[in-house]
């Protein structure tokens, strides 16, 4: 087991979810995802994803009771995946490895398109929207600039393909485990 709550974000179509499962299935850890908390909050009010995020900059106790609630599963043997999860941790003194999964705009549309069978030109302003809705979100409510958080790793998965992106992520968390344990 890893000694330390693992935590992957990245901007929206990067292919942390991706990543985050291939991971916990080679490394047997839990997964807890705070996108799959957060879409079944908006589902359950009848908002798409985008909606939800414009609803939660007027109400910041929709970001809080997330963030506590995947915070309060922060332990040791189980990945978080979200945004914000790794500065989270790192703030309030848990110990993490906190890894960034990025991919250029283009490929993050092209990917979010083909998810969800839409035009790319509206998958592109979808995650737009939604980066937005974040960077606005995270700033107000934590202070938190999500572009300029550094991560103990970062992959760009761009152009690899995702089992290459989870064996680098692997990789590097046997690594960084070992080390701390020695």
């Amino acid at each position: 087991m890893i000694g330390r709550v693992v935590a992957i974000g990245g901007p929206p179509g990067s292919g942390k979810s991706t990543a985050g499962r291939r991971v916990v299935d080679a490394l047997g850890l839990e997964y807890r995802s705070a996108g799959d908390v957060f879409r079944a909050e908006a589902a359950a009010r009848g908002m798409d994803v985008e909606a939800f995020g414009v609803y939660a900059e007027a109400h910041p106790e929709v970001d809080r009771v997330l963030d506590e609630t995947m915070q309060g599963l922060a332990r040791p043997g189980r990945l978080l995946d979200g945004r914000i999860q790794g500065v989270l941790c790192r703030r309030r003194g848990t110990p993490v490895y906190s890894i960034v999964v990025t991919a250029s705009e283009e490929e993050r549309a092209r990917r979010v398109a083909a998810r969800d069978g839409q035009p790319l030109a509206e998958a592109r302003e979808r995650i737009r929207t939604r980066a937005e809705s974040e960077r606005r979100r995270y700033r107000a409510l934590y202070g938190i600039e999500v572009d300029g958080e550094a991560g103990d790793l970062t992959v760009d998965s761009t152009s690899t393909p995702a089992d290459r992106v989870a064996e680098e992520i692997v990789t590097f968390l046997r690594a960084r485990d070992a080390e701390a344990r020695a």
